[in-house]
């Protein structure tokens, strides 16, 4: 099969690709980066809406691999940027799903959580539809799902949170190269979900697309749920820093844009009920990374 994987230079499409290439796929990545030569990569702006059907057209993939997105949530909320990033999360995503349809492709599109309210302690299942985004970041993001469902049959939308891979910026580098020069940090303990290892999220979405079960998933490493003031807790410990953590509140937080979701608890017993194997513990993640990064 050949794939094609937009986004390849960030956490989720680099282990994406990775995979894929470590399965026997043949594997085409795009991003923004020029191309330098690479002959399986493509230098594409995924807003282009030529451009990318010039790019699928030529690579005719029997898969496309979405990743490539707007993900900084608090720049998004700021009025100068909200037309990008709707650019970006929705249209961009109409002319990738347009290009699957037209070369009868397979599409995988990575979503959130944040297209829901984030209210009560009640665990969101995949198929549930009671959207209410709190950010625009979260409400792009929905309007990407929406276009993918309304063009294509043969998708997979497959909603993730509190992501960390080797490729990019997250909560696990931050919060170290925080320990490193301050005594203590703080770190909110009301905003509730699970971490979601891309390593681990590449291997799975690698079997959901050698299979025809297509639909919505919710996909984190188990472990179960836990505050971001645990996660940085766990951190530590792995690492071995004695740096204090403080837990606060959101509001005692304090310094985002975007309003963010105190509830990220996702179902994803679908996962087992359509025979796919679960993310491993976060814990255990947590370890691999970290020996992995070598931070």
């Amino acid at each position: 099969m050949k794939a094609f994987v937009t986004g390849v230079c960030g956490q989720l499409g680099y282990d994406c690709s990775n995979n894929l290439k470590a399965r026997g796929y043949e594997v085409v990545g795009s991003d923004l980066l020029p191309a330098d030569g690479k002959k399986d990569y493509i230098s594409l702006d995924i807003t282009d809406e030529k451009a990318v059907f010039e790019a699928v057209l030529s690579v005719k993939p029997d898969v496309i691999i979405h990743c490539a997105a707007w993900t900084a949530v608090d720049d998004a909320e700021k009025a100068e940027n909200r037309s990008k990033v709707f650019s970006v999360n929705l249209e961009g995503t109409r002319y990738i799903a347009s290009a699957a349809k037209a070369v009868g492709a397979k599409m995988v599109y990575i979503s959130t959580d944040y297209v829901f309210d984030g209210m009560g302690n009640t665990p969101r299942k995949p198929d549930d539809k009671s959207f209410a985004p709190l950010n625009v970041y979260g409400q792009s993001k929905l309007e990407g799902e929406n276009a993918v469902s309304s063009i294509l049959t043969d998708y997979f939308i497959i909603r993730i949170s509190w992501v960390f891979g080797l490729n990019g910026k997250n909560f696990i580098k931050t919060m170290i190269n925080v320990a490193k020069t301050h005594d203590e940090v703080r770190v909110v303990n009301d905003q509730i979900g699970t971490p979601t290892y891309t390593l681990d999220l590449a291997r799975l979405i690698s079997d959901m697309i050698e299979s025809e079960k297509y639909g919505y998933y919710h996909v984190t490493n188990e472990g179960g749920y836990i505050s971001w003031y645990d996660f940085c807790l766990e951190i530590y410990k792995q690492y071995g820093l004695n740096t204090r953590v403080i837990p606060v509140s959101t509001e005692e937080y304090g310094a985002s844009l975007a309003i963010r979701p105190f509830n990220s608890r996702m179902d994803k017993s679908k996962l087992v009920d359509c025979g796919f194997t679960p993310l491993p513990d976060w814990r255990d993640a947590l370890k691999r990374y970290l020996k992995e990064a070598q931070l």
